[in-house]
């Protein structure tokens, strides 16, 4: 029985992903954490690249530390463990919002990368804001890999199911004013055509009706 037990105890250990301890509090930060590692890889976020990896390294440290304390290990400080979770989720709400910030700002400036990038940080609400991403993604699709969460959303989203067998095509905002150009500087080009066809043809009915003119002359 007291085998069992053990196995039991010893098997919740190593599958849990993170520490008993404060887990309301705990979970949280470690749940985040790759997703805040994932910032310091996008430019927009280059000034924040050190203090990114600080946190990163401060709440593995922080984390170990705490599967120390769940083992009861009496060498950890319970009341130090807490303070460092306490502080680290001042850290982990303060780069929420700016991923969360810039995400919206990203739709609104219609930068494709930077909206997928924040996307697969896993740190957007994909709940909240799905018909957001799924509807600027059916834009943009052009300018987007949807690899990892955005697939994910695509491939669980129904609608999208079937918009795809219509084979329907979506361009964005960019694709449809490029075609317009486009459109326009080839009407241009005709019209120039046009013109200057018109012109050649007035030019050599000239030459023709000179080369008559003096072609009578030389007959009289």
């Amino acid at each position: 029985m007291k085998n069992i037990v053990f196995l039991t105890l010893l098997t919740t250990l190593l599958f849990s992903s993170n520490p008993a301890v404060y887990s309301a509090l705990g979970d949280v930060i470690y749940n985040n954490v790759n997703g805040i590692e994932k910032l310091s890889h996008i430019p927009e976020y280059t000034d924040y690249k050190e203090k990114i990896q600080e946190y990163v390294s401060e709440v593995d440290a922080t984390k170990r530390a705490g599967f120390l304390i769940e083992k009861g290990d009496k060498k950890i400080d319970k009341k130090s463990y807490l303070n460092n979770l306490r502080k680290f989720s001042k850290s982990n709400d303060f780069f929420i919002r700016s991923a969360r910030n810039n995400f919206k700002k990203s739709m609104e400036d219609e930068k494709s990368k930077l909206f997928s990038q924040l996307v697969n940080t896993g740190l957007i609400d994909t709940q909240k804001y799905k018909n957001d991403i799924v509807t600027y993604y059916l834009f943009h699709m052009n300018e987007i890999d949807p690899e990892g969460v955005i697939q994910d959303i695509l491939d669980n989203d129904e609608a999208l199911k079937k918009k795809k067998t219509k084979k329907r095509v979506y361009k964005s905002k960019k694709q449809i004013e490029k075609e317009k150009i486009r459109r326009i500087r080839e009407n241009d080009k005709k019209r120039q055509a046009a013109i200057e066809r018109k012109l050649q043809e007035n030019v050599n009915r000239k030459k023709s009706e000179i080369i008559d003119y003096q072609k009578k002359e030389l007959a009289n």
